[in-house]
């Protein structure tokens, strides 16, 4: 097949979250050449009448989308599959409103609450409340606690670090959090609920069935963290390679009996998601997990974030999930790009 990996342009002195999708785009590409397909790489701007032209020239059987932003803002990227289904060109994971409903975490929250989907509660800006966790949702009052103030629409864990944890006894001490994140990194913030318990990232692929197939679950794990450090995956975690952060956030796969109970329920709700949010190709599921599973304690699974299009590049929670369940990386990349030949984005199902 002929396949345009399509991602977007990225300034030679961009941020190293940006400058993975550089990473990203060539490893698709390479792994496609391998699996015998003709790949092409393209980069993409707001000029969206020139990209049209050049995939046009291209001509390709399927689109490989790896746009995250377009113009520096993450907002944005839902163009890029409008793009694409406007043209009428198959393309691998989310269409425009998976895209949109996921990319914003206020918008992403107000799903998960309507599908009965636990979430932690938040507080926007201007001092609205949403959700109650795993309380009864008809209350919609402030909870005092600690709170992880996070950008709305950035990705990549952007401006996440320690100095955005605030411990509010009521909405004004939100709210003057959120004003100083906003001031240090501009962008719309609101607040999330800090959850005290075990992190995991769920990461599944459509099976080109129609159907979805979760990939072996992963927990993160926070060595050598002071008790009264908050345990988060900030940007250093991420992308600053020599951090402490970095280091001692672990990814692992290997779980005793024990938590079989768990992981099939993290499963579970990693199913629900995905169709409560019409996701296709790929995608990931981010958890903190409350309670410890005994009958005064039971298992609760929050969901912190929902990664329609998730990073894919090699060294990737996707791509390490995918190996741990047997699958190669050019193997996971020729399945997305299967199953959006065959899939070719059905409409979006609601629970």
């Amino acid at each position: 097949m002929r396949v345009a990996v399509v991602y977007n342009a990225v300034q030679p002195d961009g941020r190293p979250d940006q400058e993975d999708t550089l990473l990203q785009a060539r490893a698709v590409h390479d792994a496609l050449i391998r699996r015998g397909h003709a790949a092409e790489l393209l980069s993409m701007t707001l000029d969206l009448h020139a990209a049209s032209l050049r995939i046009a020239a291209l001509n390709p059987d399927v689109v490989f989308n790896l746009v995250e932003e377009l113009d520096g803002d993450i907002a944005m990227a839902p163009l890029a599959p409008a793009l694409f289904a406007h043209a009428g060109i198959p393309f691998t994971g989310a269409d425009a409103a998976s895209m949109t409903l996921s990319g914003s975490k206020l918008l992403c929250k107000q799903i998960l609450t309507g599908a009965d989907i636990c979430t932690p509660a938040w507080v926007t800006a201007d001092g609205v409340c949403g959700g109650m966790g795993d309380l009864p949702r008809t209350a919609d009052a402030f909870i005092p606690g600690r709170y992880l103030c996070k950008s709305v629409h950035e990705h990549a864990s952007l401006g996440l670090d320690d100095s955005c944890i605030v411990d509010a006894v009521q909405t004004g001490d939100v709210m003057a959090a959120l004003m100083r994140c906003r001031t240090r990194h501009g962008g719309t913030w609101f607040a999330e609920q800090y959850v005290e318990g075990r992190e995991f990232n769920i990461a599944a692929i459509a099976d080109g069935n129609g159907g979805v197939h979760v990939l072996p679950c992963a927990e993160i794990e926070f060595r050598g963290y002071a008790p009264e450090r908050p345990r988060i995956v900030g940007y250093a975690a991420k992308w600053h390679q020599d951090s402490f952060e970095c280091s001692n956030t672990v990814r692992r796969f290997d779980f005793c009996a024990e938590d079989s109970a768990l992981l099939e329920l993290l499963r579970t709700v990693t199913v629900r998601c995905w169709r409560a949010f019409g996701l296709a190709g790929y995608a990931r599921i981010d958890f903190r997990v409350k309670g410890d599973g005994s009958p005064q304690a039971p298992y609760i699974p929050c969901v912190i974030d929902v990664n329609s299009n998730p990073c894919i590049a090699p060294d990737a929670g996707l791509a390490a999930a995918a190996e741990k369940g047997g699958m190669d990386y050019a193997g996971l990349v020729e399945g997305i790009v299967q199953a959006a030949v065959k899939e070719d984005h059905p409409p979006c199902r609601r629970p």
